[in-house]
């Protein structure tokens, strides 16, 4: 599985709405949406929200990384935003999320929302990468972060 071919250039928003957790979440899914990826929006906000209960995705440094696997989707794949004010995301090191990646995935998908997080979060360790990704205004410079 390619990663980078997740991402696409309808799934990104270089200046998001939201100012709540809830509405970054709607604002994010509502991208997913509006480029044909689910079958019904509000069963994936459903699943996202239930992933939300349990453990907060914030994980700190200014990212968030929500995810959610449910037969509404219909492939997988990454949604992108950036909130320059910060958004109050329950991250674990109590600050604002600044870069978001919603990964989505079918359910019958195995272990796909695992390596998907997994190769996200490594790449976001490197502050360098955080940097670009905030900085970044296209498609393609959010794609040559992760190179």
């Amino acid at each position: 599985m390619e990663i980078k071919t997740m991402f696409s250039e309808n799934r990104m928003s270089f200046n998001l709405k939201a100012k709540t957790k809830a509405d970054v979440l709607e604002e994010l899914i509502s991208i997913l949406d509006n480029d044909g990826k689910l079958k019904n929006k509000e069963a994936f906000i459903k699943a996202v929200l239930k992933r939300e209960e349990e453990f907060s995705t914030g994980i700190g440094m200014g990212i968030a990384i929500p995810h959610g696997k449910d037969s509404s989707v219909i492939e997988p794949c990454l949604t992108f935003g950036i909130s320059k004010e910060g958004i109050d995301f329950d991250s674990l090191d109590g600050k604002p999320a600044h870069i978001f990646f919603l990964i989505s995935v079918p359910e019958e998908s195995s272990d796909t929302h695992l390596q998907i997080l997994s190769y996200v979060s490594r790449k976001l360790m490197h502050e360098d990468v955080r940097q670009r990704l905030l900085n970044a205004m296209t498609f393609e410079e959010v794609v040559n972060a992760f190179n």
